[in-house]
C-alpha cells in the first residue's frame, strides 16, 4: 500500500516541502530509504524501525520503501523521523491517508518512540504556512516557537503513539497559542545597561547616534580602558524596538542555529561579539552542513569587532562582500544557501601594540611598529567604515562628577524621528537607511548646493578620498541632517561627516 506524508528541509533561512512517500508491498522483508540523503536521514531507517515497536505497532514482516521528494534535494538532519513513521503506520494502515492532507510533519524520534526538539521549527512552519498547508506536528518543546506562525494551526507532541492519536482525532487536541503581543511588551524595560553609566565620551556617543540613526559602520580608536566595550555594549539600548518582521526574520536565523533557548520569538537587537580568534567560516557561516555565522546571527543588530587589527586578516576580508550587500552567499555541490547579513559592524581598536600612542609618556612603540599595528586593517575594509572616533582616556574629574548623563531612552527618542525621517524619504524604495544608499540614489538624495560641493572638493583633494569614502561621506551628513530634521545639506553637516572620516585617511 502507498501513503504520502509531508515535511520539510531547511533551505538557508527558508523551509521547502518534501514529500515523504512509504509503499509497503510484499516480498523480501526489508527497509529502504531513498531521495538524496545525508548520513543523518539514512540512520533514520533504524531509529523509525525501532521506535514504532517500542510505541506498540506490529509491522508485518513486508518489503518497505521510503522515498523523501523532490530526489535532487539533499535532505539532512534529523526531523524527518516523525513523518517517515507516519507515513509508514499510514501504509499498515493505523492512519486514515485523508488525515494526512494539509499537514506538515515534523520530528526526531528516540527509540523508546519519545519525540524530540529539532532546530529550524520557525522557518519550517512558516514555509508551511506560505504553501498552504493548514496544521503542523512539532515536538512538544518546539510547538511554542511554532506558534508565533500565524495562519496556521500548530500541535506539539511528545510521543509517536500521540502523533496517531492526534492525526487520527483532530478535533480532541487544541493548538498551541502564543501571545505574541506579551513577547514584545516592555522590551526593553528593565534593561541592566544603559548609556547614562557612561562618563564622558561626548564626541564618541555623539558619533554612537550618527552611527546608529543611519545604521552606519563606526570604529573606535583609543586606549585601554577608554570605555570602548563599555559603549559598544550600550548601542543595542538605542536602537529602535524591532518590528514583528524583524523579529521574525531574525527568529528564523537563530532557530536554524538552534539558539531560540526556550523562547518563542527573539525580540531584542541581536548583540554578536565573537572572540578575535574566529575562523571565517563562523564569522560568515558555513561548514559541511552549512549554517548561519555571527554575521548572520547579527542581522538586525550590532556585530562588535573588539581588537579589531587582532583578528586573522583573511577573516576581516571576507566580509567585504557581505558589507556591501548585505546577505552572505555559501555555494556548496548540491546547493547554494543565501543568509541575511543586515548587520552594523561597531570595531574598536588600541592605536598601536601597547595602546597608549601617541602619549609617549606611556607607549615605546617606534613609529614603524605603530603603522605596522594600524597596516593590519586593509583599505578596502577602512573604506567600508563610514565613522571612526577617538575615545579618549577618562580624568579622575569626569569619573567624580554628578552630572548625569543622558539616558538610553533619550536618545533613542532622537534617532527614532530621524529613522521615521528616512523611512518617509525611501517610501515605496528598497531602501530603509541612509546607509544603504547607492551611487545613483546618492545623487538624488544627497544633492549639494555649491557652497557644500566646494567644501567636498576640498576633502576629496586633500584627504585623498576613494570614490567609496567621498559617497560615505554623503551619507553620514545625510543623517546628521536629518538628525537635526533638514532637509538639505548643509556645510555644517558635511564638515561633521568629515571629520568622522579624517582618522582612517
Amino acid at each position: 500500500m502507498f501513503s504520502r506524508a509531508y515535511s520539510a528541509v531547511i533551505h538557508g533561512i527558508d523551509g521547502l516541502i518534501v514529500s515523504v512517500e512509504a509503499d509497503v508491498s510484499d516480498g523480501l522483508p526489508l527497509f529502504d530509504m531513498v531521495g538524496l540523503l545525508n548520513s543523518e536521514v539514512r540512520e533514520a531507517r533504524e531509529r523509525v524501525r525501532i521506535a514504532i515497536k517500542n510505541s506498540g505497532y506490529n509491522l508485518p514482516a513486508k518489503r518497505i520503501t521510503v522515498n523523501l521528494s523532490p530526489a535532487d534535494i539533499r535532505k539532512e538532519g534529523t526531523a524527518f523521523d516523525l513523518p517517515v513513521a507516519i507515513a509508514i503506520l499510514t501504509s499498515f494502515g493505523h492512519i486514515q491517508e485523508e488525515n494526512l492532507k494539509h499537514t506538515l510533519i515534523i520530528g526526531e524520534l528516540s527509540l523508546n518512540g519519545k519525540v524530540n526538539k529539532v532546530n529550524g521549527v520557525l522557518p519550517l512552519v512558516y514555509s508551511a504556512m506560505k504553501q498552504g498547508f493548514l496544521r503542523c506536528l512539532v515536538p512538544k518543546e518546539n510547538a511554542g516557537e511554532g506558534a508565533v506562525v500565524e495562519g496556521i494551526e500548530t500541535y506539539g507532541v511528545s510521543t509517536l503513539k500521540e502523533a496517531v492519536k492526534l492525526i487520527n482525532d483532530i478535533d480532541t487536541f487544541t493548538p498551541e497559542k502564543v501571545d505574541i503581543k506579551k513577547h514584545f511588551d516592555n522590551t526593553l524595560d528593565g534593561e541592566d545597561i544603559d548609556f547614562s553609566e557612561v562618563v564622558g565620551q561626548v564626541a564618541v556617543k555623539r558619533a554612537i547616534e550618527v552611527a546608529v540613526s543611519g545604521t552606519h559602520n563606526i570604529l573606535m580608536i583609543g586606549p585601554p580602558g577608554s570605555g570602548k566595550t563599555m559603549l559598544a555594549k550600550r548601542i543595542p539600548t538605542i536602537m529602535p524596538e524591532l518590528s514583528f518582521d524583524e523579529s521574525m526574520e531574525i527568529s528564523k536565523i537563530y532557530s536554524i542555529a538552534g539558539l531560540l533557548e526556550n523562547q518563542a520569538l527573539i525580540t531584542k537587537r541581536p548583540f554578536r561579539s565573537p572572540h578575535h580568534t574566529i575562523t571565517s567560516s563562523a564569522l560568515v557561516g558555513g561548514g559541511k552542513i552549512p549554517k548561519p555565522g555571527e554575521i548572520s546571527l547579527a542581522h538586525n543588530g550590532v556585530l562588535f569587532l573588539d581588537e579589531l587589527p587582532e583578528f586573522q586578516k583573511n577573516t576581516i576580508e571576507v566580509l567585504r562582500q557581505p558589507l556591501e550587500e548585505k546577505a552572505v552567499t555559501i555555494s556548496r555541490l548540491n546547493a547554494t544557501f543565501r543568509y541575511p547579513a543586515g548587520f552594523m559592524v561597531v570595531a574598536s581598536m588600541n592605536p598601536c601594540f601597547c595602546g597608549f600612542y601617541p602619549d609617549r609618556n606611556k607607549c615605546h612603540c617606534s613609529l614603524p611598529m605603530v603603522e605596522r599595528y594600524l597596516g593590519k586593517i586593509s583599505k578596502p575594509i577602512l573604506d567600508r567604515i563610514d565613522i571612526c572616533i577617538e575615545t579618549m582616556q577618562i580624568e579622575y574629574g569626569e569619573l567624580q562628577s554628578k552630572v548625569k548623563a543622558e539616558s538610553s531612552a533619550d536618545i533613542r527618542k532622537r534617532i527614532a524621528i530621524a529613522r521615521k525621517i528616512q523611512l518617509e524619504r525611501y517610501k515605496n524604495t528598497k531602501i530603509w537607511f541612509n546607509s544603504q544608499l547607492t551611487p545613483k540614489t546618492i545623487k538624488k538624495y544627497c544633492k549639494l548646493e555649491a557652497k557644500e560641493q566646494s567644501l567636498m572638493e576640498q576633502a576629496f583633494s586633500k584627504m585623498n578620498l576613494s570614490a567609496r569614502a567621498y559617497h560615505r561621506i554623503l551619507k553620514v551628513a545625510r543623517t546628521i541632517a536629518d538628525l537635526d530634521q533638514s532637509e538639505t545639506i548643509s556645510s555644517k553637516h558635511i564638515s561633521e561627516a568629515i571629520c568622522y572620516r579624517s582618522l582612517i585617511q
